[in-house]
């Protein structure tokens, strides 16, 4: 009778561990469309959402830091035609994005249309020196004019050049490049950015109807395509703004975003997986393929439109945004011409390019598709090349792309923002998980200890009633 009691209790053992098992199996599906069905609520842009907090104002603090090219010898330059030395110049910091979206109207069709302020605050504490502080840098008003004369009027910008006392450099103050001076030359304002203005408008899917939209761009200015390359290829508006993508975020495919300042769209694949605060995250970077040549990557044929400068197009890591720039002869490439063509940074002596500082990149959290920390890094070029009329160009050997400046804006979850995250999001997953994995490994466990019990029992038993009937 006890023999059969404790085979009766073993079985039972075995079906309870049997039955915790499957619990703990099916709670993996089961949590997992939890998890997914919370995430895809939290993740539409609509007032009341997470994503809606997020989308409306940067949960971080955005800067932007500058750093000039100061040219150690502009006499020799002009001449002598001595290659051009430079040093970098900076940090000056900016604070900016801080602002809110502006202009907010949700559509009929699921989207959203809004317009970005673009406002920038210096910020001493995190600078080099101040707005004041004064740079060597190429003139921008003869570089400009030099790109858009024809070699015929040339005699008549050596004219306006001395008549205005300019010259192929200038010394200015970091505030009057950025943002504006009135150039004797030009007889108008010349700036690199603008501030006090807006970006926009966009308008971009909310996700209500179809998650996997969220936060794509439908439109920039009105338009669906852009107008600045004539190719429908580079002319198409792929992604987002890369503050956020669609939540369950696959590492094995690209990330699409389209970027203003650079008048086009780029896609940044995974690079590595860690942990950001406590929370994991997906890095991605943009591939050398991005601003590689046509002759590498023949996608970026339409992105080429000065043969001539480019040496028939076979020039890496440099991008003629002129076309958006309302004719302004600017040229975009990675900061110290990283992964550019070698003739980039033998035309100008003191550049380094370092990947760890000087590429862009996305820390993406996977689960929510929000970016949590990144840098966004851009060189602002201009070019100038041999003149037979242009005294200050008579010595110029060849054409060359020379950079001006490069910021980087960046921005990181503060300590806040990542304890919430791990408290709302990443606590509960890990519970869910463990108790999944608990349940489950309990379940198997017991029931194999409670099989391998009974199988003992029950060889026992045999056993007892084999001596039984030898005795």
């Amino acid at each position: 009778m006890g023999c059969c009691n404790a085979r009766c209790w073993l079985i039972t053992g075995a079906v309870f561990g049997v039955a915790l098992a499957i619990l703990g199996g099916v709670l993996i599906p089961v949590g997992n469309i939890v998890i997914e069905g919370t995430v895809n609520k939290e993740a539409v842009i609509e007032p009341g959402t997470t994503a809606y907090d997020n989308w409306v104002a940067a949960g971080a603090t955005v800067y932007r830091q500058f750093w000039f090219f100061t040219v150690k010898n502009p006499t020799e330059v002009i001449e002598n035609g001595a290659t051009p030395v430079v040093m970098e110049r900076g940090p000056y910091t900016y604070k900016t994005r801080f602002l809110p979206k502006d202009n907010i109207t949700f559509n009929s069709n699921h989207t959203a249309s809004f317009v970005l302020p673009t406002v920038a605050i210096f910020d001493p504490s995190m600078s080099a020196g101040t707005e004041d502080d004064e740079v060597v840098v190429l003139n921008l008003a003869v570089a400009g004019a030099y790109s858009l004369a024809p070699k015929p009027l040339h005699g008549a910008l050596e004219r306006m050049m001395n008549l205005t006392n300019s010259s192929l450099f200038q010394t200015r103050s970091v505030k009057e490049l950025l943002w504006g001076y009135t150039d004797p030359l030009m007889k108008n304002t010349v700036a690199l950015f603008e501030n006090g203005t807006y970006d926009g408008p966009y308008t971009v899917f909310t996700g209500k109807d179809d998650i996997s939209k969220v936060s794509m761009i439908e439109t920039y200015r009105g338009e669906s395509k852009l107008k600045f390359w004539k190719d429908q290829y580079c002319d198409m508006i792929n992604g987002t703004d890369a503050s956020s993508f669609a939540p369950f975020v696959d590492k094995k495919k690209p990330l699409y975003f389209f970027s203003s300042d650079i008048c086009r769209s780029v896609s940044a694949s995974h690079m590595k997986t860690y942990s950001l605060k406590g929370i994991k995250v997906f890095r991605y970077s943009l591939l050398p393929s991005t601003l590689a040549s046509p002759v590498d990557n023949p996608d970026n044929h339409c992105f080429c439109h000065n043969k001539e400068i480019t040496k028939n197009c076979t020039i890496a890591g440099v991008l003629d945004i002129s076309s958006c720039q309302n004719g302004k002869p600017i040229f975009i490439s990675l900061p110290h011409f990283l992964l550019g063509s070698p003739i980039l940074t033998e035309s100008v002596q003191g550049l380094n390019p370092i990947p760890e500082h000087h590429e862009t990149f996305l820390d993406v959290e996977p689960t929510t598709g929000f970016t949590l920390n990144f840098a966004k890094r851009i060189q602002v070029n201009m070019m100038y090349g041999p003149s037979k009329v242009i005294t200050v160009l008579k010595k110029v050997k060849d054409y060359t792309i020379f950079p001006v400046v490069w910021l980087n804006e960046t921005a990181t979850l503060d300590d806040a923002t990542a304890d919430m995250i791990k408290g709302e999001l990443v606590s509960k997953i890990n519970l869910l998980s463990m108790v999944q994995k608990t349940l489950l490994g309990a379940g198997i466990a017991i029931a194999v200890l409670c099989f391998i019990s009974y199988c003992f029992v029950k060889r026992n038993r045999n056993q007892g009633k084999l001596d039984s009937a030898t005795y």
